[in-house]
């Protein structure tokens, strides 16, 4: 979601993200769960664009106050791509389309998918723009802890990496869940999350010998799945903490 943030804070529209994220419960979270899985993910993603156009983005790239550039992948070729002018909100839609997650998005003929794939920590792309300190984040921080580890699993939206959903669902159609039982075996969202997150720590690494940033904050978020958009209070806790705690570094770096 770097793309998302990123675009909101450039728009200096992070306050309004922030208290609807924080707003934003289980039974709400189901309002913008749409699923299609004949489009090359589990969910569309056409939530985010009706909640970046709630919180009123610009129609375009340049038309943002601050320098804005949306790193994402192309699917034919496997490069990345920078995106640094045209349509803002499918822009940002395409830099999160994480592979069996949200489905691929079109852009200029392209089919894009989550720049994370080829470059997870775009310092590169920042210089590009002129920045004269960079200042990362690292939301797969972990630690030392395991990647996985084998937890009982009790319902279908459990194995989604999604908790305690069944009970907003209609009589109806959690008659047509499978009865809960306990397994250990890895759930969907834990084979994608996992397989991404190995694939992007090693790029990282890679690309961070080569091109470091000056201050790397090291998120530990590994506790939240990534369908779990309503506990965005803990990702954002976090974030305050990481730079209250680099909050020297970070003066120093900017009073060069």
């Amino acid at each position: 979601m770097g793309a998302l943030v990123g675009a909101v804070w450039a728009a200096g529209k992070l306050d309004a993200l922030e208290e609807w994220a924080r707003g934003l419960t289980q039974a709400g979270f189901l309002k913008y769960l749409d699923l299609k899985l004949d489009r090359g993910g589990l969910v569309e993603g056409t939530a985010v664009t009706r909640v970046l156009n709630e919180i009123g983005l610009p129609e375009r790239i340049e038309d943002l106050p601050r320098p804005f550039l949306v790193v994402a992948t192309d699917m034919t070729t496997g490069r990345e791509v920078w995106l640094r002018e045209g349509p803002l909100i499918p822009a940002v839609r395409a830099s999160i389309a994480i592979p069996g997650v949200f489905a691929p998005q079109q852009v200029d003929g392209r089919w894009l998918l989550d720049g994370g794939l080829i470059n997870p920590v775009p310092t590169s792309a920042v210089r590009a723009l002129g920045a004269r300190c960079t200042i990362a984040v690292n939301p797969n921080a972990k630690h030392g802890r395991k990647l996985w580890a084998p937890e009982p699993s009790e319902d279908f939206w459990q194995r989604l990496g999604v908790r305690e959903m069944r009970d907003f669902l209609p009589d109806r159609l959690q008659d047509l869940l499978p009865e809960k039982k306990l397994d250990v075996s890895p759930a969907y969202m834990d084979v994608v999350s996992v397989s991404i997150d190995i694939l992007t720590e090693f790029l990282r690494k890679a690309r961070e010998a080569a091109d470091p940033a000056d201050v790397m904050l090291e998120a530990d978020l590994v506790q939240v799945s990534v369908m779990e958009m309503f506990r965005a209070a803990e990702a954002i806790d976090e974030g305050r903490r990481l730079v209250e705690q680099a909050s020297e570094q970070i003066a120093d770096l900017m009073g060069r």
